[in-house]
């Protein structure tokens, strides 16, 4: 492609991003609050955090991606660990004599319970991992609800006694 061609698609791309980032501008009323409601858990269902950061609450997206990752780094590591197991006791029932046994320690039941154990763990922290992912997205929620919340000194409750019906 000629250079000339490069810059046209390039200004094109930057027409589209100001079109498109003047859109996002905030304002008060009900229809770009309800907006606001609806796109934090949008983008948090397709990244996580990214509702977040459109909440400007950044300092939970480490939180985020840190149980995210735990989960996945635990769900890993046990299946690895049920594979192994699994493959052990099937190697060790097929009958073939050039099979080498690693685990020549463990029983037949050792290896099963092992391996049951591994697997349980191992759905956990998937558990574990769709739970965050949950809690992700209805933290961008609420807080994308909260942020127009009005929070200041002047929140009293005043009673008027022109309102209390008289009694008995």
């Amino acid at each position: 492609m000629k250079l000339s061609n490069y810059s046209t698609l390039i200004k094109k791309n930057i027409l589209v991003l100001i079109v498109l980032g003047s859109s996002f501008s905030i304002s008060q009323n009900d229809l770009q609050i309800e907006k606001t409601h609806k796109k934090a858990p949008l983008l948090s269902l397709a990244c996580p955090g990214l509702g977040q950061v459109y909440n400007k609450k950044i300092w939970k997206v480490p939180v985020i991606y840190t149980a995210l990752g735990g989960g996945t780094y635990f769900m890993l590591q046990h299946n690895k660990k049920y594979q192994n197991y699994k493959n052990a006791y099937l190697n060790r029932i097929d009958d073939d004599i050039s099979t080498i046994d690693n685990y020549s320690n463990y029983s037949d039941n050792n290896l099963l319970t092992l391996q049951e154990y591994h697997q349980n763990s191992r759905d956990l922290s998937a558990l574990i991992f769709c739970l965050f992912y949950i809690l992700n997205i209805i933290d961008a929620s609420v807080d994308a609800h909260l942020n127009h919340y009005n929070i200041n000194d002047n929140l009293s409750l005043y009673l008027n006694d022109d309102t209390i019906e008289p009694g008995f």
